[in-house]
């Protein structure tokens, strides 16, 4: 007989389930309601298998998962959860999770499609053994996810390709799933040239020869980077990307997964690999020549000088004496002598949206985000202006490229409240409460564990 363990703190949902394997045959269930509760008894008896929600209290699921893995325990291990987030699925698969499954309302086919996974991994505990179910588990890891997204094998062959990929580049999953030689770039380039998923272990230099600028490396090994692509019409769209390594068992790739984004409306009609990633450079030149007796690389410097004084007098009058007619002349002023300081151009729009003039507030913000696009304070707040452009005009367009902009934002600092928060409250809006809830969960989970990134304003170093 089958022993199993489940590990849930949902009373209803431990009460249903055992009721469920009470009728069926060769199982034997038993219930923790903590992941602490669920050690003392994997401790005190030997279970074939584990079942564990995600979302516990106190130890999640994933940092039970860490812990029995890192005593030697190799039992097959199930996370089960209500929140469909890709990322998680990975980090659970690349720490010896065989199986991750989202909660529906048909809870009793779901749990007999665990018990179905659950006799075939206690058979089969290394999941680098079958390449079907190293299949299985990549394709519920990218149909989980709502972003476009797709996997290869380590042939470079596709082996997953979700419903939203298939919406954001037209092409069906059937006519895609097994295909090599790069035909997955076909949709977004044009041409079949290595994409980001292909460069995931490749050097920066590498990445940025392949056209991929503001390259960010995640622990963990996620790599995301930004390039321009061209559509079957022949145009131009700028491509957010995202790529992520799944390990099998003795450490060795079995998948790549890759989430592709467009986020033109974002950027704007902006050629990104000419930009650097980096603080931007002051625009004014050392190779002007000038009369008198200052050098010219001390008046470069005393010209910058002042516009870091304007600036300094802008964030005093709008962050202490809210005076942002008075701030936004001060940035102008700034910005008239260096007009490639990101942060002047960041702080007006704030300025902008307070006196409730959205569409400069837009311009300004769009250019900042252009000079520095991977800065996520940027990014936030070109998203909250976004946000509430589309709210105010009840337009979706605005909402839908604010919600992108979220999820940018939440890629690179998933722990970060406050963004989770306006992803949910955008699709509030747009009318999709269950995929709202997911997000202002998440947001929940954060303050529950106490984890919160925030976000720091610049200006704070000036006050």
């Amino acid at each position: 007989m089958l022993s199993v363990l489940l590990i849930d703190n949902d009373p209803s949902i431990l009460d249903m389930i055992t009721i469920i394997s009470e009728m069926i045959p060769d199982i034997s269930v038993e219930t923790a309601r903590s992941a602490n509760d669920g050690l003392k008894k994997l401790k005190d008896k030997s279970f074939d298998a584990v079942i564990v929600d995600y979302d516990l209290q106190g130890i999640n699921g994933f940092e039970f998962l860490k812990i029995i893995r890192s005593k030697g325990d190799t039992k097959p291990v199930i996370l089960f959860t209500a929140l469909g987030l890709e990322d998680r699925a990975i980090e659970t698969v690349n720490n010896g999770a065989i199986f991750f499954l989202k909660k529906g309302e048909n809870l009793q086919a779901q749990f007999r499609e665990l018990i179905t996974i659950t006799k075939r991994a206690a058979t089969q505990t290394n999941l680098d053994q079958s390449p079907d179910t190293s299949k299985r588990i990549i394709s519920e890891m990218i149909n989980f996810s709502s972003d476009p997204s797709f996997a290869i094998d380590p042939d470079g062959n596709v082996v997953a390709w979700n419903e939203s990929i298939e919406q954001l580049t037209g092409v069906p999953a059937g006519s895609m799933i097994g295909r090599g030689g790069f035909a997955y770039a076909e949709p977004f380039f044009g041409a079949r040239v290595k994409m980001l998923i292909d460069l995931v272990f490749a050097p920066d230099e590498e990445i940025r020869q392949a056209k991929y600028m503001l390259i960010s490396r995640v622990p963990g090994g996620m790599i995301i980077a930004v390039t321009r692509g061209q559509k079957k019409d022949g145009s131009y769209w700028t491509l957010w990307s995202k790529a992520n390594p799944i390990y099998g068992c003795h450490g060795n790739i079995i998948a790549v997964v890759s989430t592709v984004r467009d986020v033109t409306t974002t950027f704007g009609d902006v050629p990104l690999w000419e930009n650097s990633a980096e603080e931007c450079k002051p625009s004014v030149s050392t190779e002007v020549s000038v009369t008198g007796t200052v050098p010219v690389k001390g008046l470069i410097k005393k010209m910058l000088g002042r516009a870091l004084i304007h600036y300094k007098d802008g964030v005093n009058l709008y962050v202490r004496e809210k005076n942002f007619t008075g701030a936004i002349a001060a940035f102008d002023k700034a910005l008239a002598i260096d007009e490639r300081l990101s942060y002047a151009w960041n702080d007006r729009g704030i300025c902008f949206r307070e006196l409730g003039d959205n569409t400069n507030a837009l311009k300004s913000h769009l250019r900042a985000v252009e000079l520095v696009p991977d800065n996520t304070e940027y990014l936030f707040n070109l998203g909250e202006t976004l946000e509430l452009i589309g709210v105010l005009n009840n337009n979706n367009k605005y909402l839908d490229s604010a919600i992108q902009t979220f999820k940018m934002v939440a890629d690179l600092l998933p722990n970060n409240v406050a963004v989770w928060v306006h992803l949910g409250n955008c699709l509030t809006v747009l009318g999709k409460r269950d995929e709202s809830k997911t997000y202002f969960d998440r947001a929940s989970e954060i303050e529950l564990g106490r984890k919160d990134t925030p976000i720091i304003p610049r200006h704070n170093e000036f006050l």
